[in-house]
């Protein structure tokens, strides 16, 4: 008998562990929506760590951990979370991202943007200043402006730039090979 209540507890508190980290792993990222407030993007993150434990207590209560307003707009009345309940996955930076590179050729070399690994080899943008972009130097809010103007720049040519700028000194430049025609 006491056996049977262990095994049933076991099974019941790795349930809700589950649930929990089903939970956390949805709802994690950075997520950009409209503000209510002045009808911009905002850059939000869920508070993951609250929405993982009561949706393990089947109650799914959402509510930010930060907000690119705060900490002017620190007591907002978060109006914005219902954009994030209708479509969690679609406000998600990283997916708003990889559907923009696909598709896209590197703007300096050529080649297709490989598909994207979030963990390294990121691709880079070129902005209408020409400057070269990595992703953690554009704010979340400021993403839709910027990627309306950007051409894609793959990792390679993006770690080649980046030397050549920072060593002009070290750096030789040989003209580029020219690209095979394409037959259709």
């Amino acid at each position: 008998m006491t056996m049977t209540v262990v095994t049933i507890a076991i099974l019941l508190v790795a349930g809700l562990v589950f649930q929990a980290l089903r939970a956390w792993l949805h709802m994690r990222g950075t997520r950009l929506v409209t503000c209510p407030e002045t009808l911009a993007p905002a850059a939000v993150e869920v508070d993951v760590r609250h929405f993982a434990l009561t949706s393990a207590a089947g109650l799914d209560e959402l509510r930010l951990r930060d907000c690119s307003r705060w900490p002017e707009k620190r007591h907002c009345g978060q109006m914005c979370l219902s954009e994030l309940e209708t479509a969690p996955q679609g406000c998600l930076v990283s997916d708003m991202l990889r559907r923009w590179y696909e598709g896209k050729s590197c703007s300096l070399c050529g080649r297709g943007i490989a598909p994207i690994h979030w963990h390294d080899h990121k691709p880079a943008f070129k902005g209408a200043d020409d400057r070269i972009w990595e992703w953690s130097e554009i704010p979340a809010e400021q993403l839709p402006a910027f990627l309306a103007e950007a051409r894609a720049v793959c990792w390679n040519c993006m770690i080649a730039e980046g030397f050549r700028q920072g060593h002009p000194d070290l750096f030789i430049e040989r003209p580029r090979p020219p690209r095979p025609a394409i037959r259709h």
